[in-house]
């Protein structure tokens, strides 16, 4: 009996967090990693709590106790870094992240005593990295995923040749993202923490990985991230790019909440883009790698650095020399984060624009809409936590409709003879 009451917490608590575009595939695993991180009792009060942002008073009637009491359950989580909590003018609005970019990587920030930290570590390379149903649903499902790589920019030529401008807006710059958020925090890695218990990690600097604004706020005011100013931040960024990292940051233009530096070996967001490349799980940049043939030697340089597999060594057909090599960029695979180019001892590899731009989401709601669309989870956002058999019903529903063609909404929405059904369809129009 305590086996099913505790597996039906967190089948209750794995539903929740599955209605949220960035969900997490149920499993054994999966159960264990909750278990490490919520109590059977927080698990099944969680699995209560809105998607949108809420305060005690709502977690209150959701738990049916008093705001007070809610708000000591609240803290004691958002402590653990279990729910993000940012406080405005003395009130306190809380949110449960996803499991990444979100509890899990705040699992392993700081070296806790709380935490069997080893034990985790083990449960998340297994769920990860050889089970890959929760890889491929976070990375691969849709066409809007959840992170974009940044450019290295020292690397940008400050015009291309002919004299035409390389355009480079704002958002697309790590170094803006740093000057203008209005709180800063670091973390470790947690992707180089985890391979760490398993034996696995590389020498890349682990305490490098950079929240920025609400996620900040909340991670430097419960010691998982430490507090640190423009300059410190800027002196890391320099730090990642000198050490061949990739800027691995949120898919949104504004309020940026996380820039992860990532190494090729032990971040899940390249390996991702290793295996399945082909769905395209990494928004890029809008820049990618060319190579000037006559001042390419061959030494295959950027084939070691590039930590995705985007580099080759091809034939330089050259009939005097037939064994002459020279680079070759895979565009499919290619992230145009420019570390090849500063791997090139030779200056042969140069950046240049896409032929198209990449398209990136305003902000975090729009992100999060754009992808519950694409998942056909529209009706989690719209009817977020409602407690009417109605809401229940119309949430179930809107989410058959948003999975039939165009044509067959239509005849839904006809057949419905609702004003706000087909205000809802228009949203979706392709």
């Amino acid at each position: 009996m305590a086996h099913n009451t505790i597996k039906s917490s967190y089948a209750s608590l794995t539903e929740r967090l599955n209605r949220f575009p960035q969900g997490a595939p149920p499993s054994d695993l999966l159960f264990a990693i909750l278990r490490q991180l919520f109590s059977e009792k927080e698990a099944g009060m969680v699995s209560l709590l809105p998607i949108k942002p809420f305060d005690a008073a709502r977690a209150a009637a959701a738990w049916r106790t008093t705001p007070s009491d809610a708000k000591k359950t609240l803290d004691e989580l958002a402590s653990r870094a279990l729910l993000l909590d940012t406080e405005r003018d003395g009130e306190t609005t809380y949110c449960l992240p996803p499991p990444m970019a979100g509890f899990f990587e705040f699992s392993m920030m700081r070296v806790r005593s709380d935490l069997d930290q080893k034990a985790l570590a083990e449960l998340f390379y297994q769920y990860l990295n050889v089970e890959e149903d929760f890889i491929k649903a976070l990375f691969t499902s849709g066409e809007t995923q959840l992170g974009r790589v940044f450019v290295q920019e020292p690397m940008l030529p400050d015009s291309e040749p002919g004299g035409g401008e390389l355009l480079v807006l704002d958002y697309e710059r790590a170094s803006e993202v740093i000057k203008t958020a209005t709180r800063i925090g670091v973390g470790m890695c947690y992707c180089r923490h985890k391979m760490m218990h398993l034996g696995r990690a590389c020498d890349a600097p682990m305490d490098i990985c950079m929240t920025f604004n609400g996620s900040a706020e909340s991670l430097t005011r419960h010691g998982h991230a430490r507090a640190i100013d423009v300059a410190e931040c800027m002196a890391l960024l320099d730090t990642a790019y000198e050490r061949g990292l990739v800027q691995f940051g949120e898919n949104v233009r504004r309020r940026v909440n996380f820039i992860c530096n990532c190494c090729g070996c032990c971040c899940e967001a390249l390996i991702a883009q290793r295996r399945f490349g082909i769905l395209h799980p990494v928004h890029t940049t809008n820049y990618i790698p060319k190579v000037k043939e006559e001042s390419c030697t061959g030494c295959g340089r950027c084939v070691e650095a590039c930590p995705v597999e985007a580099m080759a060594l091809v034939s330089a057909e050259d009939s005097k020399r037939p064994a002459r090599r020279k680079a070759k960029v895979l565009e499919d695979a290619c992230l145009g984060c420019g570390v090849c180019v500063r791997a090139c001892p030779t200056g042969a590899l140069s950046l240049k624009s896409r032929p198209a731009r990449v398209f990136t989401p305003v902000d975090s709601t729009h992100r999060a809409v754009i992808m519950a669309i694409e998942r056909g989870k529209l009706q989690n956002l719209i009817f977020d936590n409602g407690a009417l058999a109605s809401h229940r019903a119309m949430a179930a529903i809107l989410g058959v409709i948003l999975r039939l063609s165009p044509v067959k909404q239509l005849m839904a929405s006809e057949q419905m003879k609702s004003k706000y059904l087909l205000k809802l369809l228009s949203i979706v129009k392709p």
